[in-house]
């Protein structure tokens, strides 16, 4: 058995992980979270605290970072990672390895995930699959021909910071990227901006205690229970995500597509929607070969993410 270290760096909240691979299999042993801040170094410091702990109990091979892109993998640094403000040009890799005194390494959040859900979760067992982070960001990790595809410098697959309409919300620097249109925090902004433009604001807006406190995870509950208005920007989300998958379908050609976030949380909501469009875009013969899936991992594929990284 061996043991390896995983920091999944997010927008709202970092975790430590253990992860314990016996054979083929990989068990989480160990887990702490904590809530991202501004400062790096605060939010990175209890976690680094328990992981020196965590040395001393166990035999670990190597630590593995997982984090929202765009990074430079090869100098280990976070460079203008729109959920990280304060992590600009934040030197990580070598913080941590000089802490913990293991070989680390990082790479984009969505490249781990596509590694992980394909060595261990809904991607196992095909050679051509594409992971989806759909949270607080959105991009795409690319598996092709059983070898990750990253790009010159660590950057393929930001999809989200594509343009799919003149008009939209702002995410990723743009108005109208699929990030604004799709992503957890583009969902809420997709609701305020939709809801700016009826002749009343609608109830479950005031429910929600007014236009600032419009939420993603509020928006599906409120679906869930039959609300027409949180429903509507759903649908809206849903074709935005059909459109986007009809451009991955063309272009690679893959086998998978799996969707983490809210996806994987509230597929019942967009699904309708996204095959709708997905079936007007894609071309016919590589959108039959091809299944979209929630995210097999779940919650812990952020975990796992971190740990294939390392591994």
């Amino acid at each position: 058995m061996k043991y390896y270290l995983g920091f999944d760096i997010g927008g709202t909240k970092t975790a430590l992980s253990l992860g314990q691979l016996n054979g083929k299999n990989l068990f989480i042993v160990y887990r702490e979270e904590v809530k991202t801040t501004k400062d790096p170094k605060d939010t990175l410091n209890p976690l680094i605290k328990k992981a020196k702990e965590l040395r001393k109990e166990y035999q670990i091979e190597s630590i593995g970072i997982s984090c929202g892109g765009p990074l430079d993998e090869q100098k280990g640094i976070i460079l203008t990672t729109p959920n990280l403000p304060g992590w600009h040009s934040f030197y990580i890799v070598d913080f941590i390895k000089e802490e913990l005194g293991l070989p680390t390494k990082m790479m984009n959040d969505a490249n781990a995930c596509a590694l992980a859900e394909y060595h261990f979760g809904a991607g196992k067992g095909f050679h051509n699959v594409i992971f989806i982070t759909c949270g607080t960001g959105f991009g795409a990790g690319l598996v092709l021909n059983d070898q990750l595809y990253s790009g010159t410098n660590g950057n393929a697959g930001e999809i989200g910071h594509v343009r799919i309409d003149k008009k939209g919300p702002l995410a990723y620097g743009k108005n109208g990227c699929v990030e604004s249109f799709c992503s957890g925090a583009g969902i809420a902004k997709l609701a305020i901006e939709m809801a700016n433009k009826e002749k009343e604001l609608p109830s479950i807006i005031n429910e929600m205690g007014g236009l600032d406190k419009v939420t993603t995870k509020k928006l599906a509950e409120a679906a869930h229970y039959g609300d027409a208005f949180a429903k509507k920007v759903f649908s809206r989300s849903g074709k935005m995500l059909g459109k986007t998958l009809a451009i991955l379908v063309d272009l690679f050609n893959p086998e998978r597509i799996v969707i983490g976030g809210v996806y994987m949380r509230a597929s019942d909501l967009l699904i309708r929607s996204m095959k709708k469009e997905l079936k007007k875009e894609a071309l016919p013969e590589s959108l039959k070969v091809c299944k979209v899936v929630p995210a097999k991992l779940q919650e812990e594929i952020g975990d796992y993410a971190a740990i294939s990284v390392a591994m």
